[in-house]
């Protein structure tokens, strides 16, 4: 497979600051049905994200989002090709990884993403071998 990341990523990436308030982050995320928000610095740098699952515990919204971001993040170039999307998303079990270019988040991607590319090569079965025309030896 020779697809890049940034031909499926999503390019219109939605950010929160870190100040931002995990109410804010659910507003945001609920009206714009998305399961991730990057957490960028001043110069739109990554420096955390937070998901669903984050703000799926019991938090008052009033709490900044830094204080509930995974500073961990997985960032890749977007020239990369998916299968290190999909690799780095595999090993480290998670569903979203920052796209960046100079170190600046351009993008998001997920394993939806990723599973529209299956579900755009759907398998298709070979035909079952025609009949020959030809006459075997018993029928002569």
């Amino acid at each position: 497979m020779n697809i890049k990341i940034a031909d499926i990523m999503a390019k219109r990436v939605i950010v929160a600051e870190k100040h931002h308030t995990v109410g804010h982050a659910r507003d945001v995320m609920g009206r714009n049905r998305i399961g991730a928000l990057p957490v960028v610095g001043p110069d739109r740098e990554a420096l955390g994200i937070v998901t669903a699952t984050d703000l799926a515990r019991r938090l008052k919204d009033e709490t900044p989002v830094s204080r509930i971001m995974s500073d961990g993040i997985h960032a890749v170039p977007a020239y990369n090709d998916v299968s290190v999307a999909a690799r780095i998303m595999r090993k480290n079990k998670i569903h979203h990884v920052v796209v960046t270019d100079n170190k600046k988040v351009v993008g998001l991607i997920s394993s939806f993403d990723l599973l529209s590319l299956v579900d755009g090569k759907r398998f298709q079965p070979k035909q079952a071998p025609t009949q020959s025309k030809r006459k075997s030896k018993k029928e002569r």
